[in-house]
């Protein structure tokens, strides 16, 4: 996500790399840190719709996130609520009927620590909700929540120029993850959802989205229905030590 378009002799070679920390309250990494740890994937909202103005701040904060050569290659569709029944609808129309067919491929497969991972907030999910092992009714129900867009009254559709590619998913996975925590930081629950890009056909042919922009995900937000099981649970983290390999 950094840019090479910009030569290096445009630094400055005196300028200390703390120098810019200095107008940073020390404070500042903590609050980052308590965001973060209060974000989390709501998967039951209220039906509350959020200020427009509300929603255009949160993304006017998710926009500094850092692109390759300031591309800022993401865009979004934004619906309001009467427009978040019709595209509920069209999906859970599509669930079960329509070929799953992602603009971009999902996982060939988890192994190992990722398997372990997955399967470790899928049964988190299951059993807040009362779904046990073996029922798979009950998953197919908690899984249809999913094209439900779990109640919430919004969804932003989340996409890229294709011409981009890598970089430019790349760039957007950023964007996803600063609009998240800007919403966090005023109240808004969210959650991101690759399964409404498995229905790229259904989803480009309701919002007339070009071909030339790739479908990445939805951000089904709102207000947390924080008394919902499927809230109740939280994923945890690996340690840094599994993360960084100092050399």
């Amino acid at each position: 996500m950094f840019c090479r378009c910009a030569p290096l002799a445009i630094l400055s070679p005196t300028r200390h790399p703390d120098a810019m920390t200095d107008a940073i309250p020390p404070a500042t990494l903590d609050q980052l840190d308590a965001l973060l740890a209060a974000r989390h994937s709501c998967r039951a909202f209220l039906p509350d719709p959020v200020d427009p103005a509300l929603v255009e701040r949160i993304t006017a904060t998710a926009q500094r996130v850092p692109s390759w050569c300031n591309a800022q290659p993401w865009q979004l569709i934004v619906t309001r609520p009467p427009a978040t029944e019709e595209f509920r609808a069209r999906l859970l129309a599509a669930f079960g009927t329509a070929p799953v067919a992602p603009d971009l491929p999902f996982p060939e497969r988890y192994e190992g620590v990722y398997r372990d991972r997955r399967r470790a907030c899928g049964w988190q999910l299951y059993e807040s909700v009362g779904v046990e092992r073996g029922d798979r009714a009950g998953s197919a129900r908690q899984m249809r929540e999913n094209f439900r867009l779990f109640g919430a009254p919004h969804v932003a559709i989340v996409t890229t120029e294709a011409a981009l590619g890598p970089y430019g998913v790349l760039d957007c996975g950023a964007f996803i993850t600063a609009f998240m925590v800007a919403a966090q930081a005023v109240g808004v629950a969210s959650i991101a959802q690759a399964a409404v890009a498995g229905y790229a056909a259904v989803v480009r042919d309701h919002f007339a989205i070009p071909e030339n922009r790739q479908i990445l995900c939805g951000i089904a937000f709102g207000y947390e229905d924080s008394d919902h099981p499927a809230n109740s649970f939280r994923t945890q983290r690996a340690n840094v030590k599994e993360v960084i390999d100092w050399r």
